[in-house]
């Protein structure tokens, strides 16, 4: 009797446990007429993953990119704007260059501080008034790429630190390295149609010009010795009658050192890097030995 309760009890088991087999096995079943489906299903989550991933990072490489350029932007006009006030004063009323180069900054969103920081540094003070100093930083970047920062400052203690730190964090090293330029003066006129430099040549040679071009913008650009630039440009505009538009400073790259800078990561290496130290308020220009524009 024991026995064949047993047997009853095991039956009526095994009998349950297939009726729930067979229960899972209609809910796992795919829809009729649709092969595959959970292959499919899965396949298609997975996409939307790496959809969603792939977008992300379209985005951020987008943002880095954008960022960049308005942190070179901002330099160019608040370079602008320094320079005008430098010429001809600080006050817009009698300064159209400088009422130019504030509505190229506005037009561009440049931030208030940026503005009223580049027109002081034009008069050679800080916004709180404290005479600037002039302060040259040289380093080789990612790439071989040497460059000279020039930063104008009234903690130049602090900048040379900040300025170290960042070539350091980006991949950098502080080195020599104006041994790799030339330092020269740059006077650019105003633009008038028809101007030619070899019709200025004479002009350009008794001014104390060491050169004369016509640049890509049809401006007549006179370079002189960095210790006569502002001398020269004024006498070359009493003999030509034309106005002055720029006046600066720079480090000419030496032909026969020119990098090309082709790895994809070190491009990148130096990008963000430049980006970074443009982000320093301090840092007024750098000047790189590469043959492309950063």
């Amino acid at each position: 009797m024991y026995t064949l309760r047993s047997q009853a009890q095991l039956f009526a088991a095994e009998k349950k446990k297939r009726g729930m087999a067979l229960q899972l096995g209609r809910l796992l079943r795919p829809p009729s007429g649709v092969a595959g489906c959970n292959t499919s299903r899965g396949f298609m989550t997975t996409s939307g993953l790496m959809s969603g991933h792939n977008k992300w990072s379209t985005i951020k490489h987008d943002k880095a990119k954008n960022d960049k350029a308005k942190s070179k932007e901002r330099q160019m006009v608040s370079k602008e704007i320094s320079s005008a006030t430098q010429l001809w004063g600080a006050d817009p009323k009698y300064n159209p260059r400088l009422t130019l180069a504030l509505s190229n900054a506005k037009r561009a969103s440049i931030p208030k501080t940026i503005i009223e920081a580049a027109i002081a540094r034009g008069q050679g003070l800080s916004v709180t008034g404290q005479a600037l100093e002039y302060l040259t930083i040289e380093a080789m970047l990612p790439g071989s790429v040497a460059a000279v920062v020039e930063c104008q400052t009234d903690q130049k203690a602090r900048v040379l630190q900040d300025v170290r730190y960042l070539i350091k964090n980006g991949g950098g090293t502080v080195t020599p390295t104006t041994f790799l330029f030339e330092k020269k003066g740059r006077v650019a006129m105003e633009k008038k149609d028809g101007l030619n430099a070899d019709d200025y040549l004479d002009q350009a040679i008794e001014a104390g010009a060491t050169d004369i071009i016509t640049d890509d913008r049809g401006r007549l650009v006179i370079f002189t010795d960095p210790s006569e630039t502002k001398s020269v440009g004024e006498a070359f505009t009493k003999l030509s009658g034309l106005t002055i538009e720029e006046l600066e400073i720079f480090w000419d790259p030496n032909q026969d050192t020119l990098v090309e800078v082709q790895d994809a990561e070190q491009i990148k290496g130096l990008e963000d890097l430049l980006s970074s130290l443009r982000e320093d308020p301090s840092v007024q220009d750098i000047y790189l030995n590469s043959t492309e524009k950063f």
